[in-house]
């Protein structure tokens, strides 16, 4: 029993060692964490008067003498992609819509599209500009002939390819949309 008791009190010695460890490791998890968000903040906050010192000494070599790296310089964003996959469609009120697929480079924004027209081969006119893939034209002459759109995308000064789609007016049959051919082009037909 003698011997039971010394093995118990081992144990018990033992144990409190290990639960005093696991307290201890504990802690210093928390102090590290505490101490890692002091050192982020400050870091950034550091770093951030570096670059602002940097940009108004217009000196570069204010990140060699400190040891951190410059800015990357800002990236080009490419112009905007050109308009395809055109839809015609003939309102009831004699309306035309126009509507179209364009794709555009990620992270570019705020790209608008110009629509310009031309009936019976005259001279391109910008009628429009939409923010929307899709324009109304209530304004072409009555009984024109072939009507040639331009849509161009267009953001701040960048400019895509533009797109040039002939609507074409006939006598029977259905809407008949053709698909961009390539080169920019393409032609739609309108069935009376």
């Amino acid at each position: 029993m003698t011997q039971l008791q010394g093995e118990i009190s081992a144990a018990r010695i033992d144990y409190n060692s290990a639960q005093q460890a696991r307290a201890d490791s504990k802690s210093s998890t928390v102090s590290f964490h505490v101490s890692s968000d002091i050192m982020s903040e400050d870091g950034r906050d550091l770093i951030t008067t570096i670059k602002a010192f940097a940009e108004t000494t217009d000196d570069p070599n204010v990140y060699v003498l400190a040891n951190v790296p410059p800015p990357a310089p800002p990236g080009v964003i490419p112009p905007p992609g050109t308009p395809e996959a055109f839809n015609v469609a003939l309102l009831q009120d004699g309306a035309i819509e126009l509507t179209w697929k364009n794709d555009n480079p990620p992270g570019s924004s705020g790209t608008l599209y110009e629509i310009r027209r031309s009936t019976e081969g005259g001279p391109m006119t910008l009628i429009d500009t939409v923010g929307e893939r899709k324009f109304l034209d209530n304004t072409f002459p009555v009984n024109s002939g072939p009507v040639t759109y331009r849509v161009t995308a267009v953001r701040s000064t960048a400019r895509g390819n533009p797109a040039n789609y002939t609507v074409s007016f006939g006598a029977g049959g259905a809407i008949n949309n053709a698909a961009n051919d390539g080169q920019n082009e393409g032609n739609l037909g309108i069935a009376a």
